[in-house]
């Protein structure tokens, strides 16, 4: 029976967000240098994006670089951002031939300028592709991400693009990076650990939390399938009461 099959009748969510984790201590355990890891790591993140599409889900967001990951050692920073132009320098031909529309979010000024210009070329390419919504955050902090709305508010307030009084939840979110993007249904973390690690906190208020032992690398189809089982599961009140 295919692992499509299984989720037969199933609520498949909408928009899943994922904490890759893991990668490090994947390679450790073969012991194979950290960027192994990560080269493996970003394989999976290949792999995942197809199968998302293929089980109905809409939009798709990881964790690829955060504002706190520069105070990782120089050499294993320096060999994240050879892997990512790598990635950004194949990711538009990928994009376009799985129909995939690529967002980054995250503070890019201290990404090197040709980083950010693939990035731009990018979204660019991918902007009117109609399957997957794959999102990366990459520096990104979920702190830094409010920090810098409130100030794009504040500056509106003041120049009379907007009005303080005006300001409610739909406002907010439509100053952080994700603003058009909804809210995910689902977080997934891998490798065991459970907590946020400053991602998403906003987005995530009423998101349904799934967590796993098993190392980013070797996550896959099946395992994104029990995560869904998982969520199945839950019963999503929003805050409210079930009657039954």
């Amino acid at each position: 029976m295919s692992n499509n099959k299984v989720l037969e009748g199933m609520k498949i969510p909408e928009h899943v967000a994922i904490i890759m984790d893991g990668n490090g201590r994947w390679a450790k355990k073969r012991m194979l240098p950290r960027n192994m890891g990560h080269v493996q790591g970003a394989k999976t993140v290949e792999q995942i994006c197809e199968d998302a599409d293929s089980v109905g889900i809409k939009y798709l967001t990881v964790y690829a670089f955060s504002t706190e990951n520069w105070s990782r050692p120089e050499k294993e920073v320096n060999a994240i951002m050879k892997l990512l132009r790598n990635y950004l320098k194949d990711c538009i031909k990928r994009a376009n031939t799985n129909n995939m529309k690529v967002r980054v979010i995250g503070e890019r000024s201290r990404l090197s300028d040709d980083i950010r210009e693939k990035i731009e070329e990018l979204e660019e390419a991918s902007k009117n592709n109609t399957g997957l919504n794959f999102t990366i955050a990459l520096n990104y902090g979920s702190k830094d991400e409010i920090t810098r709305a409130v100030k794009r508010i504040v500056r509106d307030c003041v120049d009379g693009i907007t009005n303080v009084e005006d300001i409610d939840e739909k406002m907010i979110s439509g100053y952080l990076d994700t603003a058009g993007i909804p809210d995910p249904d689902l977080l997934i973390r891998t490798s065991g650990e459970e907590r946020l690690s400053n991602y998403l906190m906003w987005q995530l208020a009423y998101a349904e939390f799934y967590f796993t032992d098993v190392l980013w690398p070797d996550f896959d189809k099946d395992e994104l399938i029990k995560a869904i089982e998982k969520y199945n599961g839950r019963d999503r009140r929003f805050g409210g009461v079930n009657e039954e």
